[in-house]
């Protein structure tokens, strides 16, 4: 499947006439709870030429393939990027910390990794997983039936949230590094069990809801709602970014 990510990036990169500097798998596949059926979630990050940026004619900022049940493949704009990352757009951040990278242009990979730490809002990117978390946990996992992959859509982000405010920051994209944070052996058991039916089991999966894992995160987003008060919000300079934007165009 890499070779044919790959090759379809190529086309796009040709079709575009743009240069991809960053490409990387964003979903289940690497948080760590894919299924047998899943599908390839790829995200990029492209520049344009020069002259492009200095036209009067709006360019599209995103670029993708038509979603088929096998792949996705979107990009963003790098001037797109680059606002999202000065306001902590988390699921960027996810992105540059993806333990499955298909291909990057190493300076401006690391370039931007390094500023992460700087731009990382706590308030911002902990309300974002807040809120994903207790959406689904409100919305998905209250029925007698509920989609199995939908724990793991309110665990991660809930997780994260409480990485942002116990650890102060960037949380890790993956799963079972967040996972480290669970001191409870019941809770740790039973998302071991959910883990291993998603193993086999495929997307529309149902099960019974799992009351101690409704009641962990029922619990966790309170605390974490409260302690998210204390963080304020900073606005950071666009400098850097300028100058990395200027270096990484066409």
């Amino acid at each position: 499947m890499k070779q044919t990510i790959l090759q379809k990036l190529l086309e796009l990169e040709q079709s575009e006439n743009i240069k991809i500097l960053y490409v990387c798998e964003s979903g289940s596949r690497a948080w760590g709870f894919a299924s047998p059926d899943s599908d390839f979630d790829v995200r990029f990050i492209y520049s344009r030429p020069a002259g492009d940026y200095l036209s009067i004619v709006e360019m599209p900022d995103v670029v993708g393939l038509p979603v088929n049940e096998v792949l996705d493949i979107g990009g963003w704009d790098l001037k797109k990027t680059l606002k999202l990352f000065m306001k902590s757009n988390a699921p960027l951040y996810e992105w540059l910390q993806s333990p499955i990278v298909y291909r990057q242009d190493d300076v401006f990979a690391d370039e931007l990794r390094s500023l992460m730490p700087g731009y990382f809002s706590l308030r911002s990117a902990g309300n974002h997983y807040l809120s994903m978390a207790h959406n689904t946990l409100r919305d998905d996992l209250q029925a007698e039936e509920v989609k199995l992959k939908r724990y793991f859509y309110a665990l991660r982000p809930a997780l994260a949230c409480r990485w942002i405010v116990e650890k102060h920051t960037v949380p890790p994209m993956e799963f079972d590094k967040l996972r480290v944070l669970l001191a409870d052996n019941k809770v740790q058991a039973e998302i071991d069990g959910l883990l291993e039916q998603k193993k086999f089991a495929d997307e529309k999966a149902m099960i019974a809801p799992v009351a101690i894992l409704n009641e962990w995160l029922g619990d966790t987003l309170a605390k974490c709602k409260e302690q998210l008060q204390q963080f304020t919000s900073e606005q950071q300079p666009a400098q850097p970014l300028n100058e990395l934007f200027r270096r990484h165009i066409r």
